[in-house]
């Protein structure tokens, strides 16, 4: 029996090549594009779920009100770690990681720089990165020790065993490799190539007890059975214990389950619109891909019912049963989907290197593993149930006596479910389309916003090894060689804000205000250097004011909280510091250009915090010919570090990547579904096509010119087309106006999206229709019409 109806299911497929070809390549499209989607949300939802201890793990959050609302971030003091394991007993462990660093390591002759972090002496035994030599108990207890990851310890041992080497770190210090850990995988938060003892973090001054440093993130690891809720109720008031000066700051800790995808809040409160929002977006996406290619095998297996009704007929007058049909004809879509499902997995495994680079993630397709194959079968198993469900039961229900006598008839109702599935099709195809222009006008509106400075010809290098040292002799030689019209020295790119604060004081303040404001730091020229425009007073100059150490400039933004009618040497104290405003600037985008600008604070160069160095590259020379000479002179300087420039535009287009990538998606994903639907529609045209041959040819012999007959076959999908964008147009609204709302920058919805979708989806029917339509409409009647 069932040899039986895989020879009949074979014949059909061979009897039908156009028909079984939109079947089964259709399917492919829809099983490649959900698989690769499901593949990502796997990837995103096993973020650093691999730790053993994944269910005792938080990180250490702050909540407190400033700037007129309750506000969340991770980064905490340093002394808070300690703290926790010292006044909790539900404490187990507490670990310190401070940002990521890039360090220059010198092993003889080689040089290269590497990425790690710095972390408490306990980071392995609370996280689960396994160590290939080495104890994770004492690995890290020596403030000179190092733990290596193992591609980066054949990169610079080869074969050697590096346990016990000597690497030396920016020229300084020398450490010892006393472990080898695996690499961490791609689906962690925590990318390093290096781990260094917190110990020799302090040891470079970079530790402190001020519970108003907040730099460092700090992860708890509770005992076991420990309550989340009693530890978080008793955090609300530590830090007013220990600082006086904040008796509504709040503490929290939060989960590890939750880092991912679910870190975003909203007055003090999680939101539910972290990450977690794109993966339920692109989950419906491969959700509705897969449905549309499923609908079309619907729409063809009961197009081509009459074709089957005898067999069904005479099967169920031999005897056959309604279950056996069904089994047969849902055994021949699963056997049609597990061919396209071949082909499928062909094209994902073809096409994930591309797709990473455009998610910026690494996720893998993994043949090798037994569950991954067994996942894969039940998903073509299921794509096969879901395409031949319907059809199944459609065919299975014909009444014989009917069917054999050839009263039977097709439908031809006002709604029937072929012309619902065709209009939930393109329904999603035109949603896609309208979501698809907004997102790319939200990008173009953002990337169209006055900057508030000039980004042309602007470059920054960090101030790596010797170039602090050497500054004066570098800055002389690249404006006296031509190189460069300005530099200064900055605490941070142009594009990044590091330090934010509050508490400052100044003539007339508001007790009750916490405005925050972001911090900046440089040593002079920087309004010339970025091009920044004031609209008082001046630029910071030492050399003609060398009062200008306590300089300060502030934005409009500032003015507007300080409320001065005369800002000009007006006092702020920040930081034990009593700064002198010597200007004014109009605010600039420092962080997000989705976001209104915030106060700023410039102060000179008293706190001598200052990490890079601005440069403002010579327009009359072309920019290879600068970079050249300027690396000239950063190595006569600096040898033993690479010149590592980066360019401020470059830098500053970086900040549209997430949307330039949902918009990368949804224009992808939106040809896919067009391309589906149409594949569907040209099936659904062409069987029309065929079955009214004999209606046509009447029609032609009558009188009937083409024009006519093409439109007579066109318009009843041009129809649905039109219903489809009337269901769709609010849909896509309602997505989009909740998308847009995130951010306070943002495009407004303009009717004509809706009109370009709605014209662009009926062209794209027309195209589709028409070739069969005009094909039939031209065809000679006579042949048409011979065997009547």
């Amino acid at each position: 029996m069932i040899k039986n109806y895989f020879k009949i299911a074979f014949r059909n497929l061979l009897r039908n090549k156009g028909f079984s070809f939109i079947n089964i390549v259709g399917l492919a499209i829809g099983m490649a594009s959900a698989l690769l989607i499901l593949l990502w949300i796997k990837n995103e939802v096993s973020y650093d779920q691999f730790h053993v201890k994944k269910d005792r793990i938080y990180e250490a959050w702050n909540r407190a009100a400033f700037s007129g609302e309750l506000q969340c971030w991770n980064t905490t003091p340093k002394v808070l770690a300690r703290t926790l394991e010292k006044d909790f007993p539900e404490v187990e462990q507490s670990v310190r990681v401070n940002w990521p660093s890039s360090i220059l390591f010198t092993i003889g002759e080689k040089k290269l720089t590497v990425k790690g972090n710095m972390v408490d002496s306990n980071f392995l035994q609370v996280f689960s990165f396994p160590l290939i030599k080495g104890n994770a108990q004492n690995v890290l207890k020596d403030q000179h020790s190092i733990v290596l990851t193992e591609t980066l310890a054949k990169k610079i041992f080869g074969e050697e065993d590096a346990m016990g080497k000597v690497i030396k770190l920016d020229n300084k210090d020398n450490v010892t490799v006393s472990g080898i850990v695996t690499d961490p995988p791609a689906n962690t938060r925590f990318k390093f190539e290096y781990l260094l003892p917190y110990s020799y973090f302090r040891l470079q001054g970079g530790d402190d007890e001020n519970w108003g440093n907040n730099s460092i993130r700090t992860y708890v690891l509770l005992k076991p059975n420990a309550s989340l809720a009693s530890v978080n109720e008793k955090l609300k008031t530590l830090k007013p214990r220990y600082d006086k000066t904040e008796p509504k700051w709040e503490m929290f800790i939060y989960p590890l389950k939750r880092w991912r995808l679910y870190s975003s809040f909203t007055n003090g409160v999680e939101d539910n619109d972290g990450r977690i929002e794109f993966v339920r977006l692109f989950a419906i996406i491969a959700g509705f891909i897969l449905l549309i290619a499923c609908i079309n095998f619907m729409n063809l297996s009961t197009a081509r019912s009459e074709k089957r009704a005898k067999e069904v007929g005479i099967r169920k007058v031999v005897g056959a049963q309604k279950g056996s049909l069904i089994g047969q004809f849902i055994g021949e879509s699963i056997l049609m989907a597990f061919l396209a499902g071949i082909i499928a997995i062909i094209i994902v495994a073809i096409t994930i290197p591309a797709f990473n680079r455009l998610v910026n993630e690494t996720v893998a397709l993994n043949l090798t593993s037994i569950s991954a194959w067994l996942a894969g079968l039940a998903f073509i198993i299921f794509t096969g149930l879901l395409a031949g469900s319907y059809p199944a039961f459609f065919l299975s229900s014909f009444q014989p006596v009917k069917v054999l006598k050839g009263t039977f008839k097709k439908a031809h109702a006002l709604v029937t479910p072929r012309k619902v599935l065709v209009v939930l099709q393109f329904t999603f195809a035109i949603v896609l389309i309208i979501c698809t222009i907004i997102v790319k006008q939200q990008i173009d509106y953002a990337k169209d916003r006055q900057t508030g400075y000039d980004k042309n010809n602007l470059v920054y290098h960090f101030m790596t090894g010797d170039i602090a040292k050497n500054y004066d002799l570098i800055k002389n030689e690249l404006l006296g060689s031509g190189i460069a019209s300005s530099i200064t020295k900055t605490s941070s790119p142009l594009t990044e804000s590091w330090s934010d604060g509050w508490g400052q004081e100044w003539e007339g303040k508001d007790p009750n205000d916490k405005t925050d404001f972001y911090r900046y730091t440089e040593d002079g020229g920087l309004g010339v250097t970025a091009g920044l425009q004031f609209v008082m007073g001046r630029d910071i100059d030492l050399k003609q004011f060398p009062t200008d150490s306590t300089a300060m400039i502030i934005n409009e933004s500032a003015l507007k909280v300080m409320k001065f009618k005369d800002p000009i040497g007006k006092i702020v104290k920040d930081n034990g510091v009593e700064w002198h405003i010597v200007g004014v600037i109009k605010d600039f985008i420092l962080t997000s250009p989705y976001e209104p600008t915030r106060p700023m604070l410039i102060a000179g160069p008293k706190t001598k915090w200052l990490n890079a160095m601005l440069v403002k590259l010579n327009d009359k020379n072309t920019t290879a010919s600068n970079l050249k000479r300027a690396e000239t002179i950063f190595k006569k300087y600096n040898p033993e570090y690479p010149f590592d420039y980066k360019f401020v535009d470059e830098e500053y287009a970086l900040k549209f990547e997430d949307e330039k990538r949902i918009g990368t998606l949804a224009g992808i994903f939106s040809a896919l579904t067009i391309i589906i639907s149409c594949l569907g529609l040209f099936g659904l045209a062409t069987y029309m096509a065929e079955n009214r041959i004999k209606e046509i040819g009447v029609r032609k012999v009558l009188g009937a010119s083409v024009s006519g007959i093409t439109t007579l076959l066109s318009k009843d999908f041009l129809k649905l087309v039109f219903v489809s964008f009337v269901v769709a147009a609010p849909i896509a609204w309602w997505a989009m106006h909740s998308w847009l709302k995130d951010y306070p920058y943002h495009v407004e919805i303009k009717w004509w999206i809706f009109a370009l979708a709605g014209l662009l989806s009926i062209l794209i029917a027309i195209v589709t229709v028409s070739y069969q339509a005009i094909k039939a409409a031209v065809a000679n009647p006579v042949k048409s019409l011979r065997t009547e």
